[in-house]
């Protein structure tokens, strides 16, 4: 029998669907998962952006900038009133954190872009250098004394230049290439090769940090060698001298420093004490407590109105919560654990030794020293007189924190998978794409008879 054909206009026999039915028109839909679902649902997102290749670039770069900006806005509000007291613009302190944090973004933006080789080339004349102006630093009418400290050397002018702050790039990058050679030759499993010269080297820093008076230097470059020991494998009986060690000597040079057991006296401190040992710190305290959730205000600090010594220096932390309260301070602890995990993340991907050890180092030196400004302003450590990395006044500090950063950048960006997704990236414009994918396109159109495309 012939199949019935269908007239003109008439509509084809309906198709019954398969699966699931369509709801009545009105009719509820069911819910795809309660709350627990849609929680799980959202974890696994996150989890997977988390994953990406870029999450460290990023991470490094965005919480590095905020802090570096936002640490710009706070020295500006936490040094006017300083300035003023001296006769200076209100700006004075701003404006020459500002020139740092330019200075300091030419070397972010050139270490980002360095190769590795670049790096390790320049991992000894960094330490040289370094070592020579630390050395100037000790001769008398070369070096220039600070609050008791003689670590700063005078370029002319009102710029000052802290040698002992550039150690710990030095003893990054060149312990780094020295613990990778090493490892290649497999020459770390014997503990002499993996205390020498390392140790010797750092312990030369940690004198010559020492004869200034700087404590808190010398406490971020101890931490910066546990670090480079831990990366390379130090045998935790060798690891446990070593910082057994290391704190006799803590305990001896404090113990016969009258300022120093002075400090560590005011530890927990809620009254300024005999003759106002503890002023600092119990102001300090002070800040953080009248700041409330939200702060009283950009600018409206009261404690920076001579209340707070270096309002605008070591404790800009305390300022930052008496004007922008919990939430500012919370925010800026995040920032700071989220360049923390992403320095960690770089050096536990990566096959480099070389990379692993600098990513470690930088990682290690910037926590520690946030650790202990902060615990020092909350009043949990002994005030240590160390800046808060990237966001404290002082272009000393400054610089080689921001060159740090910069090899966080490169290193993150070197990850194979991270290569391979900036390598996908190209320009939206077809005309500026590579030359295969452009010739591939061109032979998918079609020519017409009168030769037009």
């Amino acid at each position: 029998m012939p199949a019935r054909q269908m007239l003109p206009g008439r509509r084809p026999p309906a198709v019954k669907a398969q699966g699931r039915k369509r709801p009545a028109p009105g009719a509820k839909r069911p819910a795809r998962g309660g709350p627990l679902e849609r929680l799980r649902r959202t974890r696994r997102q996150l989890t997977k952006a988390w994953d990406r290749p870029l999450t460290a670039y990023y991470l490094i770069f965005g919480s590095s900038l905020l802090i570096t900006v936002l640490g710009l806005v706070m020295v500006y509000s936490a040094s006017m009133i300083k300035a003023l007291q001296l006769g200076l613009g209100d700006a004075y302190f701003f404006k020459k954190q500002f020139l740092a944090a330019v200075i300091g973004g030419v070397l972010l933006l050139a270490a980002s872009r360095m190769p590795v080789k670049l790096h390790r080339a320049l991992s000894y004349p960094v330490l040289a250098g370094t070592l020579f102006l630390m050395v100037l630093v000790q001769v008398p009418g070369i070096g220039v004394s600070i609050n008791g400290n003689q670590n700063w050397i005078s370029l002319g002018g009102p710029f000052m230049l802290q040698p002992s702050e550039f150690g710990k790039l030095a003893l990054i990058l060149w312990g780094a290439d020295l613990l990778a050679r090493k490892g290649d030759k497999g020459l770390l499993t014997q503990w002499k090769h993996l205390l020498v010269p390392l140790v010797p080297v750092a312990f030369l820093l940690l004198g010559l940090i020492m004869l200034g008076g700087d404590m808190g230097t010398a406490m971020i470059l101890g931490a910066v060698l546990f670090g480079l020991l831990w990366l390379a494998g130090a045998p935790t009986r060798l690891f446990a001298g070593v910082l057994a060690f290391a704190g006799v000597i803590v305990a001896l040079l404090i113990k016969t420093s009258p300022h120093r057991m002075d400090r560590l006296a005011c530890i927990g401190a809620t009254e300024p004490g005999r003759n106002d040992l503890c002023w600092q710190a119990v102001h300090g305290i002070y800040a953080l407590a009248s700041g409330g959730w939200f702060g009283s205000g950009l600018g409206a600090s009261v404690e920076k109105w001579g209340q707070l010594p270096e309002a605008h220096t070591d404790f800009i932390f305390a300022i930052t919560g008496e004007e922008l309260g919990l939430a500012g301070t919370l925010s800026v602890l995040a920032l700071f654990a989220a360049l923390g995990y992403a320095g960690i993340r770089v050096a536990g991907r990566t096959e480099d030794s070389f990379v692993r050890y600098a990513a470690g180092g930088v990682t290690t030196w910037i926590t520690a020293q946030a650790v202990i400004n902060i615990g020092a302003v909350l009043g949990l450590l002994p005030i240590a007189g160390v800046p808060l990395p990237l966001f404290s006044y002082g272009g000393s500090a400054l610089l080689p924190t921001m060159f740090a950063v910069g090899l966080l950048i490169a290193f993150a960006r070197e990850e194979p998978a991270a290569r391979a997704a900036l390598a996908m990236r190209q320009p939206r414009g077809g005309w500026r794409r590579s030359g295969p994918i452009w010739k591939s396109m061109r032979r998918r159109v079609k020519r017409r008879p009168s030769g037009e495309r």
